[in-house]
């Protein structure tokens, strides 16, 4: 035993452990290998073989007879005969010559259990979980395969096995019918795309001891890779065949014999018939096993029955060869014949229940097709027992009917057998969850949805589910349009199901399961996680706690991760279905959903409110497509929810760590960005007045956000540049006054007052707001045309916020303020009309913020008193107070901003740059001023002064963001601010690198480190402008100067000598620096720039009305009055706020509610919408080069069916027309030989022959 153990292990080297094979180091331990350890004397050897195949030197032992020594062991038997011992040869195969690709390969007992081999191949080699497995059997040997088979093979089985995903079983040699097959494999794998998502899976399942070249397999540690060689073979052997992606080599101890894997491949098939599938087995059936049969002999029978009898089905290919064509006689001929009642499992009795005319038959066809083999009678009794399993078989004669739609063939033969197998479930049934689980969707509207069939709610319920988590978008669509009601199928329960059925590589299965160990642990349910929970994506730490187990998921986790990627846009998702306040704290939200969890949990039998938006969701959230293109179709907000689907995946690409997940994400965001401006721009058109309220909606469905903050949280800066936006935009920005009012009249009634009374500024009268510009509300009895509404005034709708606020405090309803408003003097209305609109408030922040700049800047040049008591002067005192006023400002915009938390509002605000930019200047600010108060720092508070003065000045850049001009140079400003970095960075080293080599030549002592800062960095970086002391560095150019080269007076502050030795040197690092510096780095620093330039001044409009809309947000919100006077606005709104307790609506910009049928008639307005968009590009896409060539070849490929057709009614003519032929002249003879005869006699002659025109020329 120790030398067979010995001789197997050889051919393979001991590698050094890598980390595949401790990956693989329990193989070994766990699957086994046989090997004969008893020699039975094979007769036809003459001693010299055992009957394993082995010689007799390879064994320990003899089988010898009994202690009487009558009897003599005859028969080998592998159990009986063969150990198991740790298997040597696994790991992954090389092909010489066969390019990159690796398969697997596994030697292994033919005991195994397949219970290790599935997950093994599944989940350690990475194989895809199969929807079908195809189990092609027979033709064995060097035997020729008929040309139709392989067509069958070719255009058939594995066009069949790519398009549903299959698993294809062959014998993984290069023989017989398993070489067609990876030919067959191999030329698909050549004809279709690299990236294609469906791949053919092949695995061979071969003999052990029939493997030419074993020995290079085998390797104790395993082989990563083993480089196998293709050669020409004997006849007992045969090489692997390349095109499997995994080998199972089934050992029982023999050496070049076959049938060693036949049981492990039947118990392998029927283990991967109980097993589901889909994602983690969530499909809705078990994965469907077919055998095929091609040719075979004798011995295939009985492997047919015996899977027969597991009740696995098999498809026949009548015609290929002597086991098949008997098969295809046994239950076409026969199939007349009436037998007793079947059963499931074969006995003596139903045998004997066939008569024994049937049984001379079966006899009679087995001497027909076997002549050569013994056992005659049980042949036929294993013929009997596959024929009373027939429903389990499938008869194609390929050779008529031809590989089209074989797939459709694999479909029926299963449903066949599924319907004997399962008699609850019906014919259609089955059939539906088999088109699902291989994805057929031309399958199911051919057969299945072609009217014939009345589908109920109940049928399709189960399969709903199978495509929505296994990803099969269109038979979602096709369920959708034959019978499922969503309100019905969505409930809180199944939605929790498909959040939990999330695939475990997915980002948001790993955001859901850190808020799911969040949620335990801080209610303490499980061990505290480390970093405890937080609410800022950037602090998501991507580690899954496996103690969170994926079933323990609720809507709570899900609303919590939508609340993450969204920010404070939208109010908490399904927290009114979990019965949740969003007012509460963190800590008692996750007590009371833990209560909640822990009790009956009512909630999720009530369904879902917003089914479409919660599956758009959920599909969004896996970055499905197809998928959430479909659920957007069918959401009612379609423009909001593109917004919110680009939010959701530009958060999600921020988090994103693998390169291509975050390229999907970004290219699908921008989709859905371009879908929600094309939609807007559709109703744009429509109605101009409908889409301004359609913007500023609050939507229920999405928390309360509008189209316009989802947008800003999307960054969706095309939608912003939609003509619609900025046509609101603009009339918000201009309030009640005329858009095409100039600016010089602005900034003369600023400074003139009463000229806002007079005709220099137009305003809108109340007669003239009804005018496709004003904003309106649908009235409960308007179109959906918009020719009946009530208009209300922008100023009172976006505007006059205050006015609303104490209207509404005083439950006052609109019509009442309108009517208000309209009884308010002449004065007062103008007044407000002039200085409550953003334009105005723009125009006096800039004009004051000019003059604060100007009061500055005087202050600092002129007016800069010495400390106390000789200062400050009056006019810095006036200085102090405006800055007061700048930080109340600043304080108001932070704490007094929304309703948010205090850390999301200060968060919310340190977020702008140009807010960092005021907080930098403020603190400067403060600093220089507690600075300059005492003597020994007044100089430094005075520079402090001097820098926090350029950031003052440089906040003026935001303010010409309103500038179409220069508002897109600032943003190529800030992009070359960032360019610049990065050359400072090559400068940086560059300039080390050359100011160290010039100080060294030069001077050879030098110690003072100010001097080394010189002339390391200054020095070499004044050289790039030009500034070279030729005296110090040419040694022509030396001048005469006081210097030493003693280092003690060289340390006593002299001044070094200038070293000569390495002058020459010196030169030549200078030319090569100042070519490098000034040629290739600004060079480069000149392309980044043009690069920038190019970038975005190509969309130049787009950024620049993004940014314009930020700025009308922010003026918007200010009070009316600039600094320094905004402090009576301050204290207004603190005397509203505090004391008066009025609630402030400030935070909720461009807001309107619309409840009941305003909001359904919007809903419909916008849906019809949507619909023409759709249907506009649908007929695009119908009339584009690409969809007419596809037409054309569905036409053609139907042609040359019908041609085919023809032909085959061709050749059937001409057959019959032999037959014809051939009746006629048998009934001539027959007339004439009885007309010569006097059996009969006849009172007239025989009819004469007439001539015919013939059907088909001779």
């Amino acid at each position: 035993m120790e030398a067979q153990m010995e001789q197997d292990k050889e051919g393979g080297a001991v590698k050094p452990e890598s980390k595949k094979e401790k990956d693989q180091s329990w193989i070994p331990k766990l699957i086994k290998k046989r090997v004969c350890t008893t020699f039975v004397e094979d007769g036809f050897s003459n001693g010299a073989l055992c009957q394993c195949g082995s010689v007799r030197e390879t064994h320990d032992s003899v089988a010898t007879g009994d202690y009487f020594g009558a009897a003599i062991v005859t028969q080998w038997d592998s159990r009986q005969h063969s150990s198991e011992y740790p298997t040597d040869a696994f790991g992954e195969l090389e092909f010489a010559g066969a390019g990159y690709r690796h398969s697997y390969f596994l030697r292994l007992s033919c005991d195994t259990s397949p219970q290790i081999i599935y997950p093994l191949m599944t989940t350690h080699w990475g194989l895809p979980s199969p929807n079908l497995v195809v189990s092609v059997v027979g033709g064995e040997g060097h035997d020729k395969i008929k040309p139709w088979v392989k067509d069958i093979l070719r255009k058939g089985l594995v066009r069949a096995a790519q398009s549903t995903g299959a698993w294809i079983l062959t014998g993984g040699l290069r023989e017989g019918v398993s070489r067609c097959v990876g030919d067959a494999v191999r030329d698909h794998r050549a004809a279709t795309s690299a990236v294609s998502q469906n791949k053919v899976v092949a695995i061979g399942v071969a003999p052990w001891g029939l493997v030419y070249n074993r020995q290079q397999l085998v390797n104790a540690q395993g082989s990563f890779p083993a480089r196998y060689y293709i050669q020409n073979t004997t006849k007992d052997t045969c090489c692997l065949d390349n095109s499997c992606q995994a080998f199972l080599l089934v050992d029982n101890g023999s050496v070049g014999k076959r049938g060693g894997e036949t049981a492990f491949q039947a118990n392998l098939e029927d283990y991967i018939s109980h097993q589901r599938t889909g994602i983690w087995g969530s499909g809705s059936i078990e994965i469907p096993v077919l055998c095929m049969l091609i040719s075979g002999e004798a011995s295939m029978l009985e492997r047919l029955d015996t899977s027969l009898k597991k009740g696995t089905p098999w498809l026949v290919l009548a015609g290929s060869g002597p086991a098949a064509d008997f098969i295809g006689d046994l239950l076409g001929d026969l199939s007349a014949v009436i037998l007793s009642p079947t059963s499931l499992v074969a006995d003596a009795e139903a045998i004997m229940g066939v008569s024994v005319e049937f049984c001379d038959r079966v006899r009679e066809k087995v001497r027909k097709y076997f002549p050569a083999e013994a056992g005659l009678e049980k042949l036929v009794d294993t013929a009997l027992s596959i024929y009373q399993r027939r429903d389990l078989i499938t008869i194609f004669k390929g050779k008529q009917e031809g590989p089209d739609d074989f797939d459709t063939v694999l479909l029926k033969a299963l449903v066949r057998a599924s319907k004997r197998v399962s008699s609850k479930a019906s014919e259609y049934t089955e059939e539906l969850r088999l088109a699902v689980a291989w994805n057929r969707v031309d399958i199911a509207k051919a057969e299945l949805f072609n009217g014939e069939i009345q589908w109920k709610y109940d049928d399709l319920e189960e399969s709903m589910t199978d495509a929505l988590i296994n990803n099969k978008p269109q038979f979602v669509r096709l369920f959708c349009e034959n019978g499922l009601n969503i309100l019905n199928y969505l409930t809180n329960e199944r939605l929790e199901t498909l959040y939990r059925s999330l695939s475990d590589s997915l980002l948001a299965y790993i955001l859901l399961q850190r808020r799911l160990s969040d949620r335990k642990s801080l209610v303490g349910s499980l061990p505290s996680v480390d970093g405890g929970a937080s609410g800022v994506m950037k602090t998501f730490q991507l580690g899954v706690n496996t103690t969170a187990s994926p079933m323990d998921l609720s809507l709570y986790e899900v609303s919590r991760l939508l609340q993450d990627v969204l920010g404070d846009v939208c109010e908490p998702f399904y927290y009114q279905a979990l019965g949740l306040d969003p007012r509460m704290g963190s800590r008692r939200t996750l007590k009371q959903v833990n209560k909640i969890l822990q009790e009956e949990c009512t909630y999720r039998n009530q369904r879902c409110p917003s089914p479409w938006a919660a599956l758009f969701i959920w599909a969004v959230l896996q970055n499905r497509t197809e998928m959430a293109i479909f659920f957007w179709e069918k959401i009612k907000e379609p423009v909001l929810g593109a917004l919110g689907a680009c939010t959701i995946l530009r958060e999600l690409s921020k988090l994103e760590s693998e390169t291509e997940s975050k390229l999907a994400m970004k290219q699908l965001a921008q989709r859905f960005e371009n879908l929600a401006n094309d939609v807007f721009g559709e109703c744009y058109q429509s109605s101009e007045s409908h889409s301004f309220t359609l913007l500023i909606r609050k939507s229920p469905v999405w928390g309360g956000a509008t189209c316009l903050q989802m947008a800003t949280a999307a960054d969706a800066r095309l939608f912003f540049s939609n003509d619609g936006v900025q046509s609101l935009l603009s009339q918000i920005w201009w309030g009640d006054m005329e858009r095409s009012t100039e600016v010089w009249k602005l900034i003369l009634a600023f400074f003139m007052p009463p000229l806002i009374y007079t005709n220099l500024i137009k305003f809108r009268e109340p007669e003239e707001e009804v005018n496709p510009l004003k904003v309106s509300h649908i009235r409960d009895n308007d179109s959906i045309e918009g020719n009946d509404v009530t208009v209300f005034s922008l100023a009172d709708i976006v505007q006059n916020e205050e006015d609303l606020e104490e209207l509404k405090t005083l439950s006052v309803n609109v019509k009442d303020s309108v009517q208000t408003n309209s009884k308010r003097p002449f004065i007062v209305s103008r007044w407000r009309q002039f200085w409550y609109a953003p334009v105005t408030s723009f125009l006096g922040n800039v004009l004051m913020y000019f003059l604060f700049l100007c009061l500055f800047a005087y202050v600092l040049l002129v007016d800069f008193k010495p400390p106390p008591p000789d200062g400050p002067s009056f006019l810095e005192f006036v200085l102090y107070f405006w800055v007061f006023t700048l930080v109340c400002e600043e304080i108001r915009q932070t704490f007094f901003g929304g309703s948010l938390f205090l850390f999301q509002r200060i968060k919310k605000y340190i977020q702008d740059n140009w807010n960092k930019c005021d907080l930098t200047a403020i603190l400067l600010f403060l600093l220089a001023l507690m600075c300059r108060i005492f003597p020994w720092s007044f100089n430094f508070g005075r520079a402090l002064m001097a820098i926090d003065y350029m950031v003052f000045t440089l906040r003026l850049i935001h303010i010409f963001a309103i500038n179409k001009q220069l508002g897109p140079k600032i943003i190529i400003l800030g992009k070359m601010v960032k360019d610049v970095f990065f050359f400072l960075f090559f400068l940086g080293v560059w300039l080390m690198a050359y100011g160290v080599a010039h100080q060294a030549l030069l001077y050879s002592y030098d110690p003072r480190p100010n001097w080394i800062f010189r002339r390391v960095y200054y020095r070499p970086y004044l050289h790039i402008f030009g500034q070279i002391p030729i005296n110090e560095m040419d040694a022509d150019k030396l001048e005469e100067s006081d210097c030493t080269y003693n280092h003690t007076e060289i340390e006593a502050g002299a001044e070094p000598c200038l070293s000569i030795y390495a002058n020459w040197l010196v030169v030549i690092l200078l030319v090569i620096y100042l070519l490098f510096t000034n040629i290739v780095l600004v060079n480069l620093l000149i392309a980044m720039f043009s690069y920038t330039f190019s970038k975005v001044q190509e969309h130049s409009d787009i950024y620049w009305k993004f940014q314009r809309y930020n700025l009308i947000v922010e003026y918007h919100s200010r009070p009316c009055l600039a600094p320094p006077f905004i402090i009576f606005s301050h204290i207004h709104i603190l005397i509203k706020r505090h004391i008066r307790q009025i609630p402030s609506v400030k935070n909720q910009h461009f807001v309107v509610e619309l409840k009941g049928r305003k909001a359904s008639c919007l809903n419909t307005w916008e849906a019809v919408q949507k619909e023409n968009l759709l249907s506009a590009q649908n007929k695009k896409l119908r009339e584009s080069d690409t969809a007419r060539l596809q037409r054309t070849s569905v036409k053609v490929d139907s042609v040359l069916k019908q041609m085919a057709e023809i032909r085959d009614h061709d050749r059937r003519l001409r057959v019959l027309e032999t037959q014809l032929d051939y009746c006629c002249s048998a009934l001539s003879w027959m007339t004439e030989a009885l007309s010569q005869s006097n059996v009969v006699s006849t009172s007239r002659p025989p009819p004469l022959h007439k001539d015919v025109t013939p059907l088909s020329p001779s």
